[in-house]
């Protein structure tokens, strides 16, 4: 059975942080009413009394009028049709665990570009299996886009990913204005999972920055990177995409070169000596890659698909293996 969104639906985000944040923006800009899980004291506390994120992307102010902050999940998904997933994928089931109204009559769309730590699922799949839902009423928005360049109403590029056309652009609909271009498709399995391995992908790329290599090892790597996300996603669920397309390698490049870009910069600390331990303390946000790397290690042993990117990550990171050392051996074979 089809699920259609109504016209006149409201929404919700769950989460505190940049991404988060920068959504609630843009839906206020355009919607009367916009409901918001919060569940950092402080950070509610600065929405409601000043109008912003004191924490994140804090450039973005709020009509208080249009945003109605919370730290009751129940109470926001009550008064929502449309509920966006803004949090790091690995606490999403921390921010979940208090709810307990149904989701079963709402349209669900993930912003987190991860993967559930423990579960070796993507936040569409767990939802789905756990809330009882289908595909047809769960949604993706995908890059290429940083937050902190949505907030600053820099030109920025969202795909919106639904089973329905119409819903895809009824949720476009509600996050556009003159800075952020929208496209559109049906393709969740691949947006998803493509958003997934492009973390991967760029902190072997700011490992390969921290060691001292050079942007044409640099422009080599990436191209590469783009191949084994094509043939991840080609001989794991093939389907009718283009994965030049932005949401596929618009994604993997911004978040490869980007100076905003937390798994980047999780892998330059490593490139640069840090241990993995200490290069993670150091990290102010999540880099998503972190588990993402494990988790996409444990769903290739049942495709089998030749990721040696991918697996020289997953090494460094969870293995002990040198950075020095198995990025030479990479090199070899790029």
């Amino acid at each position: 059975m089809d699920y259609k969104i109504g016209k006149e639906a409201r929404c919700a985000v769950i989460g505190y942080g940049s991404w988060a944040t920068a959504i609630a923006g843009l839906l206020t800009r355009n919607e009367s009413d916009v409901w918001w899980y919060i569940r950092n004291p402080e950070v509610l506390e600065g929405v409601m009394t000043d109008g912003r994120n004191p924490k994140y992307v804090s450039e973005v102010e709020f009509d208080l009028g249009r945003i109605h902050p919370s730290d009751d999940i129940n109470e926001v998904v009550r008064n929502s049709e449309i509920i966006i997933m803004a949090a790091p994928s690995a606490y999403l089931k921390d921010f979940l665990e208090p709810l307990t109204e149904p989701l079963t009559d709402k349209f669900i769309v993930s912003a987190i570009k991860g993967i559930i730590p423990g579960e070796y699922q993507t936040v569409a799949e767990y939802l789905r299996d756990r809330y009882s839902l289908s595909f047809k009423q769960i949604g993706i928005i995908g890059g290429p886009s940083h937050a902190e360049e949505v907030s600053k109403g820099r030109l920025s590029y969202l795909t919106v990913v639904c089973t329905s056309d119409d819903n895809a652009r009824l949720i476009g609909e509600k996050l556009a204005n003159s800075s952020v271009r929208l496209s559109y498709s049906s393709d969740i399995y691949g947006v998803e999972y493509a958003a997934i391995l492009k973390n991967i992908y760029a902190i072997a790329v700011g490992m390969a920055v921290g060691l001292g290599y050079g942007d044409n090892f640099l422009a080599v790597l990436i191209s590469d990177c783009a191949d084994e996300m094509t043939r991840f996603l080609e001989e794991s669920y093939p389907d009718r995409r283009n994965t030049m397309a932005p949401a596929y390698l618009g994604d993997l490049l911004v978040t490869c070169y980007s100076i905003y870009s937390r798994n980047r910069r999780l892998g330059l600390l490593i490139g640069r000596g840090c241990t993995v331990k200490s290069a993670l303390n150091e990290m102010t946000m999540i880099a998503e890659g972190y588990f993402a790397a494990d988790c996409i290690r444990h769903i290739n042993f049942k495709h089998k698909v030749n990721m040696p990117i991918a697996d020289m990550v997953y090494d460094v990171l969870y293995a002990k293996a040198p950075a020095r050392r198995r990025m030479k051996e990479l090199s070899a074979l790029l």
